[in-house]
Parts: C-alpha cells; structure tokens; sequence
C-alpha cells in the first residue's frame, strides 16, 4: 500500500514518544538496524529504483496504484517529508545488507493527534519476497511505531486476494479483526479488505528476545 494523496489540512500535535529519538523523528527519521535490512528515510535519488521495483505488475496487483513515474516518485518523496515535519506520516526506504539502494518501503500513518492508533503500509520489490525482508523490517516498524511515536494499536489493510501479505502478517502476529467491504481500488477494480491489527501488548510476546529490534540513532534534520 503506497500512500499520496493529499492529507487534510492543519497539522497533528506530534506525540511525546518513549524511545530515545521521541517526537524528534518529525524533524527526521531516526536510522533503524536490523540483522538483515536497515530502514531510513527516502531521499529525491530513490526516485528511479523505485519507479523500476515497486510498479512491476507483481508488486501493484493488490496495490492501491502508485506513483507512475521516476518524476511522480520524486514528488511523492517530497510529499512524504511535508507529512512527516507534520507529525501525520513516516516513510522509510528499505535497505538490504551494505548496498543503500531503496529495495521497498514501509510506511505509518497516524490516525489523530494522541496517536493511540496509526496504520501501517508496505511495499516490496517481488525479488526480495520469500527472503525475510518483510519480516526483518516489519519488526523494525513494530519497533519504531510502539516504542518511538508511542502509539498502542497498529493497523493493516490488505486485500482479500493478497494471500501473500495475509500469510506475511500472521506470521509477524497481526491478529485478522474484520472484512471491510469494497474498500479498495487497485489494478483489478474494487475489492475487499482484511483488517488485520497488532497491539503494543501483543509485539511484547512476538519479539521474544528483540533480536531484531530497532536501534535509532537520534534523528537528525533534513538539510
């Protein structure tokens, strides 16, 4: 699920968050490791890897339709940064060992001010599925999103159809909570969704020893 329209308007009150990082990740995103792939915020030049990976007919086939074009994924980049100086969104390219090349995304919309809820989205590029990308840098989300923007309830809609990401999420603990009838429009018309959602309390149980846990360095500005 990519995000791009256009929020309403007037900002969110960034909440204070727990992590170290805190309401600073609206400043910029903090630099999150994991064994097996590191999240960091986009920058203008994954334009171009981006527009070639995630627009394969694989990857959008249960997508809400992304951007189109190396220039549209330039201006959905400068998009994401305006949301998240805003405190409404957070959009982290995926990296995978020592190569800095944006390989998917992970994202996280706030539904209000206090933060008690916010939806989560992904895309991967179709190579890299099967290989524990997802997994690694769900975790890593989970991480962010609990322990630094300090929400208590993540959410995730997937299409019916999607069995590939309903297996990926059960398999992270994401709990199916109900049907939403003809709520998404992708490549193949309007289809339902799956309303999948993980609790703070649930992640406690999912991450045994944290491993794999998040480990951001103060977040920094962008120039």
């Amino acid at each position: 699920m990519l995000e791009g329209a256009p929020a309403a308007a007037g900002p969110i009150k960034a909440p204070a968050g727990r992590g170290r990082a805190g309401a600073r990740w609206c400043e910029g995103l903090p630099r999150l490791q994991g064994q097996l792939v590191t999240l960091r915020e986009l920058h203008p030049s994954d334009a171009p890897a981006l527009a070639s990976l995630l627009t394969t007919a694989e990857v959008v086939r249960h997508l809400a339709p992304p951007p189109s074009s190396v220039e549209a994924f330039e201006r959905f980049i400068g998009w994401t940064f305006e949301q998240r100086a805003l405190g409404r969104f957070a959009c982290f390219g995926v990296t995978i060992g020592n190569f800095d090349t944006a390989v998917g995304l992970f994202q996280l919309h706030l539904h209000e001010a206090r933060a008690l809820s916010a939806e989560w989205g992904f895309a991967i590029a179709s190579p890299f599925w099967g290989t524990g990308v997802f997994e690694s840098g769900a975790r890593l989300m989970m991480d962010f999103a609990f322990d630094v923007v300090g929400v208590r309830r993540l959410e995730a809609r997937t299409a019916m159809g999607n069995r590939r990401a309903h297996g990926a999420l059960k398999k992270i603990g994401a709990v199916a909570e109900g049907l939403l009838r003809n709520a998404c429009r992708d490549a193949e018309g309007y289809s339902d969704q799956i309303l999948w959602t993980i609790l703070e309390d649930d992640r406690r149980g999912i991450h045994g020893d944290r491993s794999n846990s998040a480990t951001p360095a103060t977040a920094q500005p962008l120039n």
